[in-house]
């Protein structure tokens, strides 16, 4: 027996009848898979990623890193620095902040523009958290953490006693 032969259903075959071939609740099942399969059909076979990149990603962000520091980007448009807030805790930088619409009820019915809260959270390895600094500059947020001049070994060995 093959595992296909365990699952009562897949996208290209038919729910296999348990209480008869007019029940609704399967019947409502096969309607939402054929519903979600129409509207995500557009995206190239991407499935939910177009819609996620928008929501999870933003800001965007650029990391450089040289032998001295290491430089965050994130682009910030239509925001102040008062906008935002950043901290760094256990190792963690964490950008965070809210772009807030300006909409007003003038008819629009469309737009592409992004609102809201937003997180973002970088991991951070040796580096010297308390010289950090930040501007921000024409929506751009720029924040340097300088290389800790004592880096933690990247592998700690511990040894076996034998009793």
């Amino acid at each position: 027996m093959a595992v296909r032969d365990l699952i009562p259903w897949s996208r290209n075959q038919e729910l296999a009848p348990t209480r008869g071939t007019h029940d609704p609740f399967i019947t409502l099942h096969r309607e939402m898979n054929r519903l979600f399969d129409d509207v995500f059909r557009g995206f190239g076979g991407a499935g939910l990623a177009p819609l996620m990149e928008g929501q999870f990603s933003w800001p965007k962000i650029e990391l450089s890193e040289t032998d001295k520091a290491l430089t965050i980007t994130a682009e910030l448009p239509g925001m102040t620095e008062k906008d935002v807030q950043i901290e760094i805790f256990g190792g963690m930088l964490t950008i965070r902040g809210e772009k807030k619409a300006e909409r007003r009820d003038e008819g629009r019915y469309f737009t592409e523009r992004s609102y809201g809260a937003f997180e973002r959270r970088i991991p951070l390895e040796d580096v010297d958290e308390d010289k950090a600094e930040a501007s921000f500059k024409n929506g751009i947020l720029t924040v340097s953490v300088p290389k800790s001049e004592n880096p933690r070994a990247g592998v700690k060995r511990i040894t076996i006693n034998t009793q």
